[in-house]
């Protein structure tokens, strides 16, 4: 569980209505939820009846390549 230090914003009553937290805690919440939504989509896709198609047969070595380069300016990681 993410430690946070969370202050609450209250109406005329005291009803607390919002919540404000420091920048690093938001962005340390947001990468738990990142990888919160990764392991339930791993979970769906493992527990789906679909086919599945090996990497390799996904994209061909010069569409890998294309990719990796124009996002990142990585090479790619096996040359065709």
């Amino acid at each position: 569980m993410i430690a946070l230090k969370e202050r609450y914003v209250v109406d005329e009553n005291g009803n607390r209505i919002g919540v404000l937290l420091d920048m690093t805690d938001y962005a340390r919440l947001l990468g738990e939820l990142e990888e919160l939504e990764a392991i339930r989509a791993y979970d769906a896709a493992k527990a789906s009846s679909d086919e599945t198609v090996p990497f390799e047969q996904m994209f061909t070595a010069e569409e890998w390549g294309e990719t990796l380069t124009s996002s990142s300016g990585l090479k790619p990681p096996f040359r065709a």
